[in-house]
């Protein structure tokens, strides 16, 4: 589904490309998205309801602006009144409801403005309707709300390194960095190490994807006109894995790199994590005002870090993200609502309510607002930046160049250790009739597809006296192998698994980092994937606390540079009896990412999510 996602992504982008005043628009990207409610806006009593599906970077903002507009006269129409009504909506997941009919059920009301993270989710929604012979939803012609663009962020000590900005920095020095054996040692500062490049998976993520068409066009010399000769000349593809070779770790959103870095600088080991990652410039300025995730929760107070960000525009040119506000053509909106819709777009890009976008670390989409604080050097960004802005590239050429990122990415190394305590057993919920192992066995055989054919990957099971030894609480079904080797008979032995005893959680997961450090790979990404249903379980409780502390203190050893060999845990917390704050512990300890899958009906789309990080 991914592919067919990306693929139908791809065809739109020429259509998109020039749909915003700087023909900046290359994002589908929900970085720190969840859904979520209408942010207790008050009853809209008689008046017609103008229900907005917004994605989070935006929800807050908009939310303001709706209160405002639903007090002020352009919210009475024709003697009556409209209320304007935004909820959180991934725009992915929108854009899927929404070419499906919109399930009110399952989604919420059916919107009648729209407002994705990008134009490109429109023209996608267009394309699949029209497959099905079905009219065109969303409008050509909108508008971007807000814009950022694509950066570099680096420490600023290790910017500073670099000569930045007065030595101009590109994907060039990127790759002399990574493939220098001083490592940063070339620039005076061995204590930190090689150089450690984060980037989410452009088959996930916009920031992933515009980095991946950076970097291309960096090789080619070019800022337009990228071609598949272009991509098919070997210093291309040799400049390509010079890049991924450099990378600590891919994923899904950024944020796991920001929160992995704002945790880290806590204890001031920050720059042992990762020396760059590709990021919005919205995402620095939010990480130094000390709220990476830019989301202050109720009694939450920002920090400042210890080593701020500093944005590096790539010397040769980067791309946008683009918000825009759609009012969808559908038979569920009628005139009263559109025109409410209309007037409330009219509203939002009244440069008053533009100066608003810049609180919240965007620039305006409205070209009448300048762009100014924060959009400023104190906040590590520059407003005069970028000085180029690439093309681009044909549907065709973005189709070889993910094709062959596949091929080019850095390889993984992961042990698959999965939970076979007695409880997942259990029914996934009131109203079926499969267990939770029954999901998680198809979420995970879907999820190797996801893995490239050297990716060597290994299957452990995990549960109270599983094998033949006493007190044995974990058997290697199938060691780590490429997965070209191993893919069917994986399936297979994960299809035979069934529940059995309790939930040796904190020496599973111990012994399954241990096998991860014997086999360490320096070339590759190591990492254990570790998903459980429960608690620690393993008949001896009363040392529990400080049977964890000592797990975290193993775990932390890789992740602070105490041990060469850095293998990441990631953890799934799967059903709502999983202890998700041990789960994420282990995982922050190694600067990985925890992922909750307390419905177990989410565990598909969550497995997804964390073998992205391969």
């Amino acid at each position: 589904m991914i592919r067919r996602l990306v693929a139908l992504f791809l065809a739109a982008l020429l259509v998109v490309a020039c749909s915003s005043g700087e023909g900046d628009d290359l994002s589908f990207d929900d970085d720190e998205e969840t859904d979520s409610g209408d942010g207790g806006l008050e009853d809209p009593g008689d008046c017609a309801t103008v229900d907005a599906a917004v994605s989070s970077e935006k929800i807050d903002l908009l939310i303001e602006l709706a209160r405002e507009f639903n007090q002020s006269d352009l919210a009475e129409v024709d003697g009556g009144c409209v209320f304007v009504r935004p909820r959180s909506k991934a725009s992915g997941g929108a854009m899927q409801a929404l070419a499906a009919g919109w399930d009110e059920s399952v989604e919420g009301p059916r919107p009648v403005i729209w407002s994705p993270a990008a134009s490109a989710w429109g023209a996608i929604l267009n394309q699949r309707l029209e497959q099905r012979g079905e009219p065109a939803m969303a409008p050509e012609d909108a508008r971007p709300f807000m814009l950022t663009p694509l950066v570099i962020a680096m420490p600023r000590p290790m910017a500073d390194a670099l000569g930045y900005p007065e030595t101009p920095v590109g994907f060039a020095d990127i790759i002399e960095l990574a493939r220098s054996e001083e490592g940063w040692g070339a620039y005076g500062h061995p204590e930190w190490g090689p150089f450690r490049l984060g980037k989410t998976n452009p088959n996930f993520s916009t920031s992933g994807l515009s980095a991946l068409v950076a970097q291309a066009y960096a090789a080619t010399g070019k800022t337009r006109g990228l071609t598949l000769e272009d991509l098919a000349k070997p210093e291309v593809q040799e400049f390509g894995r010079a890049v991924e070779s450099a990378v600590v770790h891919y994923g899904d959103i950024t944020m796991t790199f920001l929160n992995n870095w704002f945790r880290t600088d806590a204890r001031g080991t920050s720059l042992t994590y990762a020396s760059a990652v590709a990021v919005e410039e919205k995402s620095v300025i939010d990480y130094n005002r000390g709220n990476p995730d830019g989301v202050l929760d109720a009694g939450e107070q920002p920090r400042e870090p210890r080593f701020p960000l500093v944005a590096i525009y790539p010397e040769e040119g980067t791309l946008f993200s683009d918000n825009p506000i759609f009012i969808l053509d559908a038979p569920w909106v009628d005139d009263e609502q559109r025109e409410g819709a209309r007037r409330f777009e009219e509203f939002v890009r009244r440069p008053e309510n533009q100066r608003k976008v810049l609180e919240f670390g965007f620039r305006p989409g409205n070209p009448e607002v300048d762009v100014a604080a924060p959009i400023t050097r104190d906040n590590g960004v520059d407003p005069n930046q970028p000085e180029t802005t690439l093309e681009v590239p044909a549907p065709p050429v973005m189709i070889d160049l993910l094709d062959r990122w596949a091929n080019q990415r850095k390889s993984a190394r992961v042990l698959l250790v999965l939970d076979v305590s007695g409880s997942m057993g259990d029914a996934a919920s009131a109203d079926t009739s499969e267990t939770k192992l029954d999901l998680a066995k198809r979420a995970a055989i879907d999820a190797l597809d996801e893995f490239k054919a050297d990716d060597e990957v290994g299957l452990r099971i995990f549960s109270t006296n599983l094998g033949p030894q006493e007190d044995q609480d974990f058997i290697d079904l199938i060691p780590p192998a490429p997965m070209s080797d191993v893919r069917e008979t994986m399936r297979t032995r994960i299809r035979d698994l069934f529940p059995t005893n309790g939930t040796p959680l904190y020496t599973a997961t111990q012994t399954a980092y241990e096998a991860a450090l014997d086999g360490f790979d320096p070339t590759r990404i190591n990492a254990v994937v570790l998903l459980s249903d429960g608690v620690n379980d393993d008949g001896d409780l009363d040392d529990d606390e400080e049977q964890l502390e000592q797990l975290l203190q193993t775990l932390r050893a890789g992740s602070e540079g105490q041990d060469t060999r850095p293998v990441r845990v990631f953890t799934i917390a799967y059903g709502g009896d999983a202890d998700k704050t041990t789960l994420r512990r282990m995982a922050e300890a190694t600067n990985a990412a925890s992922y909750d899958a307390s419905d177990p009906a989410s565990i598909t789309r969550v497995f997804t999510a964390v073998v992205s990080n391969f």
